[in-house]
């Protein structure tokens, strides 16, 4: 008979420490950008133009991933400090609860220090000097 357990506690013993360290690795993406838009926005059509792109692959966009929720269809997780009235409407929200909001796109040159400076004055995020 063989004797399967030596084999699985060897394997174990490398690998739970393995999937640990991987775990503790992943970003831990409580910050995030929620975007709030609504079909037909013509602000939200030219953000999606000159932003959506790029975010991603910036330090912003690292430390706050973009999420995109419907206006009329806001998660009930989602925490928000007062109503939205007007898309897009950009909410920083950490752990799903609104720390901070950008109401209106106001164009590429704006729109990226504005929302740095929301993201240094409310979370712990450093970015450069554009």
């Amino acid at each position: 008979m063989l004797n399967l357990r030596s084999p699985l506690l060897a394997a174990a013993r490398w690998l739970v420490p393995a999937v640990v360290a991987g775990l503790a690795a992943l970003p831990a993406w409580a910050v995030e950008l929620v975007m709030v838009e609504q079909v037909g926005c013509e602000w939200c059509a030219r953000w999606n133009d000159e932003i959506a792109p790029a975010y991603p692959n910036t330090r912003e966009g690292q430390f706050a991933p973009l999420r995109r929720v419907d206006l009329r269809a806001l998660p009930e997780d989602l925490e928000i400090a007062r109503r939205v009235n007007f898309t897009p409407t950009f909410l920083i929200v950490d752990d799903n609860r609104e720390i901070a909001r950008l109401e209106g796109y106001p164009g590429e040159d704006f729109f990226w220090p504005l929302l740095a400076a929301l993201l240094e004055q409310n979370t712990d995020f450093r970015g450069e000097k554009r």
